[in-house]
């Protein structure tokens, strides 16, 4: 996004207001908003999982699955050596198989986005052209319990690093308490701090942390919320809270990026993140997302998994679809 696109995002989110983005506007706007029926909204996600594919659709599945996994590790006994061998596994999943997809990009601390950068080398950069991008978790994550001059120092360090995508965390506590002006201006501004030397911007995804917001509305509100105030993906956890991503609260925020695609015309990504370890889980995102904004979301720029366990369970799959039998848990590195 260059700084002309997010000067127009910003003017659209007025326009869309009807007034500046303090706590009265955005209230009434937020409440005006339908409530979620969550009984239809679980039968729905319930119907949607349901669904079976054709062996045929499923190798394609079990490829873009891969294609479309941020590999994380968030631990506080991460190290370059831990982060050179997890971009190792992105570029080469199954070292049996060289026609394995790598996966979209590696997610790590701040800190940890210069050995990153190092280890990818000539392979960073764009998932949608072959490379794999380094996402950066930001905003004192997961809690984001931070004054904003440090959250916004965080994101700056990591993008002036070489992060393509910061996940930030919203502050849960300012939006449960309506303070719904406080967390739009912390958004914009961890976008703004996003602007790299030349004028582009490392893209921006909201963390929710869904697991926290208590109702599907205050999830509905939250989405609309990091929409209009300049998010380009809405993600659903940090996979440090339970629950975290689950398929109801996913279908909910496609929802959202559908409707905003029907009165904008713009294209917000969506990534569900943690407790998604099973390729058969997996599909049934897959499923959700192709049925409720269509096939053209399933592509890096628009959707990914946040997982870590994922990738190894889709690699036996994908072994199982090829040799007819299940390999043992050894025939995958572990993350």
């Amino acid at each position: 996004m260059t700084g002309t696109q997010l000067a127009s995002a910003q003017e659209r989110a007025l326009a869309i207001l009807g007034g500046e983005p303090d706590d009265a506007t955005l209230r009434r706007y937020l409440h005006g908003i339908p409530g979620v029926d969550a009984v239809g909204l679980e039968q729905r996600a319930a119907s949607l999982g349901s669904r079976s594919i054709k062996t045929t659709s499923k190798a394609w599945a079990l490829d873009r699955i891969i294609s479309l996994i941020d590999l994380t590790t968030l631990e506080g006994a991460d190290t370059p050596g831990k982060v050179r061998s997890l971009v190792a596994k992105a570029l080469t999943p199954d070292a049996s198989d060289a026609e394995t997809p790598r996966v979209a990009a590696v997610c790590v601390y701040g800190d940890m986005v210069p050995a990153a950068v190092a280890a990818l080398g000539s392979a960073h950069g764009d998932p949608d052209d072959g490379l794999v991008s380094v996402a950066a978790v930001a905003t004192a994550f997961p809690s984001g319990r931070s004054s904003v001059a440090v959250k916004l120092q965080d994101t700056a360090e990591a993008v002036a690093a070489g992060a393509d995508e910061i996940d930030m965390v919203i502050d849960r506590g300012a939006f449960l308490a309506g303070r719904y002006g406080e967390v739009f201006d912390q958004i914009a501004r961890v976008k703004e701090a996003c602007r790299r030397p030349d004028g582009g911007y490392a893209s921006l995804k909201v963390i929710l942390e869904t697991g926290e917001l208590n109702t599907y509305d205050n999830v509905r509100r939250a989405s609309w919320l990091s929409i209009l105030a300049g998010g380009d993906f809405i993600k659903t956890s940090t996979g440090k809270v339970a629950p975290a991503a689950t398929l109801p609260v996913t279908l909910l925020m496609l929802e959202v990026v559908r409707d905003w695609h029907r009165m904008t015309g713009g294209r917000i990504g969506v990534k569900p993140a943690g407790g998604i370890r099973t390729s058969k889980d997996a599909i049934k995102y897959l499923v959700t997302v192709a049925e409720t904004v269509g096939e053209e979301w399933l592509q890096p720029h628009l959707f990914r998994f946040g997982a870590s366990s994922l990738l190894n369970d889709v690699l036996l799959q994908r072994q199982k679809l090829s040799t007819g039998h299940y390999s043992g848990a050894d025939y995958v590195t572990i993350d």
